[in-house]
């Protein structure tokens, strides 16, 4: 969009140095990142003492078990990582790396496994949310694409009480809490 804008004013922005374009850019960047802190310091306060964060960080607490390729300590290290990375909007690739100085782990796995706790936080606190309103379950929506597991693939659609999840692949769990899943949980809300 901005490239049609800008072929329409070429002759005075040239003459201009571009100076309005950079200065809007600019101001668009300081309000997005002061929009994003007050986003973050919202949810941190959602988690940190809303029923619905305590209802996360239980579930979450409870997954920790299941970073098997991880001490325990270095699994818990990855769930605070993981919760204090939704909150500041942190990015699954810087997480792996806090993964990587937290024990002997590849990289592939580290990416793995961060890829894995952010999508299953960000699932948990869906579900959190949505049962705190009532919702008695989702449809499960894929990422839509030539990568999604057949077994997801042949979710997609589906509704999922949230009292049952669904097996697997040998494994019980939500939309976007499996292994490296890109699916999520579309909510169903209650009349109102």
């Amino acid at each position: 969009m901005l490239r049609r804008y800008a072929d329409t004013i070429t002759p005075w922005a040239e003459a201009a140095g571009w100076s309005m374009v950079s200065e809007v850019a600019a101001r668009d960047e300081r309000q997005w990142f002061r929009v994003s802190r007050e986003m973050g310091r919202a949810l941190r306060a959602e988690i940190s003492s809303a029923p619905t964060g305590m209802a996360m960080r239980t579930a979450l607490a409870e997954q920790v078990s299941l970073i098997r390729s991880l001490p325990i300590e270095a699994a818990q290290r990855v769930h605070d990582l993981t919760l204090k990375g939704i909150t500041e909007g942190t990015r699954a690739s810087e997480i792996a790396a806090e993964i990587m100085r937290s024990g002997k782990v590849s990289a592939n796995r580290a990416n793995l496994i961060a890829r894995t706790e952010v999508s299953r936080t960000a699932s948990a606190l869906t579900q959190a949310r949505a049962e705190h309103i009532g919702s008695p379950g989702y449809f499960w929506r894929t990422a839509g694409d030539t990568d999604v597991r057949p077994s997801h693939k042949a979710m997609a659609g589906q509704f999922v009480a949230w009292n049952a999840p669904p097996t697997l692949d040998g494994m019980t769990a939500h939309a976007g809490s499996f292994p490296n899943c890109r699916c999520y949980p579309e909510p169903v809300l209650p009349e109102i």
